[in-house]
């Protein structure tokens, strides 16, 4: 008698085999819509860079002197008189009219003064005058536009580009104290309105980023970043010997 025996090979059912391609066809359906998620997140880190690059312009920006008249880099800065009707942060007098060189509540052990240590008094630069006079030492020098490219194209890849401006304004706003002296308060409700015609003690430093025609809807936003600086002279630390 002789005996045969089977041989069992595996095989893919036929379910199986359908389940597969059901699987493969919700993957190729989620497709487009994964890739768009992933270009859009690439939006996003682009437009990030964007606003870092325009606030790290301000921060480099302020960490200049706040008016060419003080920008002396042999004296301390002194705080500069303007023509603001603010009376409550002009120099404090003497009753004999004689200059204080300090605001009322400042310290006298201050080094924030009105008089610079060759006795001179000097004033802000007028609203019209402010602007880029090739020194770069104060921050209405940085007054202008640059373009910057924040992305590339390689040979044989693509890659997200983003071509933005950056404007950079520099100008007076209102510094109106609302000083209250029965109360002894102050109630400074912020204008933040263009000065062309004065020179106040605040300065307004705008940045706003724009996208070219050539940039994706996703980046054709524009965004504004806004910081201020005021004329308050400036500081020495205190030296002690031990």
């Amino acid at each position: 008698m002789i005996l045969k025996t089977k041989i069992m090979r595996p095989a893919i059912a036929m379910i199986e085999l359908i389940f597969a391609i059901v699987v493969m066809g919700i993957i190729l359906m989620s497709a487009p819509q994964l890739i768009s998620t992933a270009t859009k997140s690439g939006y996003v880190a682009i437009q990030q860079e964007a606003i870092n690059e325009a606030a790290s312009r301000i921060n480099m920006i302020m960490g200049y002197h706040w008016d060419e008249n003080s920008a002396d880099e042999t004296v301390l800065d002194p705080i500069l008189q303007t023509a603001s009707p603010v009376a409550d942060l002009a120099e404090s007098t003497y009753t004999d009219g004689n200059g204080t060189g300090r605001r009322v509540g400042t310290p006298l052990e201050s080094y924030r003064s009105f008089v610079r240590p060759d006795g001179s008094r000097l004033t802000a630069t007028a609203a019209g005058g402010l602007g880029n006079d090739g020194l770069e030492n104060d921050i209405d020098d940085f007054i202008g536009i640059i373009g910057l490219n924040l992305a590339g194209t390689g040979t044989g890849t693509n890659y997200i580009e983003k071509n933005v401006t950056i404007a950079t304004a520099v100008f007076y706003i209102s510094d109106n104290t609302n000083y209250n002296p029965a109360g002894n308060t102050i109630n400074f409700n912020a204008d933040f309105t263009q000065q062309s015609a004065t020179t106040t003690n605040i300065k307004r430093i705008s940045t706003t980023l724009t996208s070219d025609a050539a940039s994706p809807d996703e980046l054709d936003k524009t965004i504004i970043l806004h910081a201020f600086s005021c004329n308050i002279g400036g500081y020495k630390l205190e030296e002690r010997d031990f």
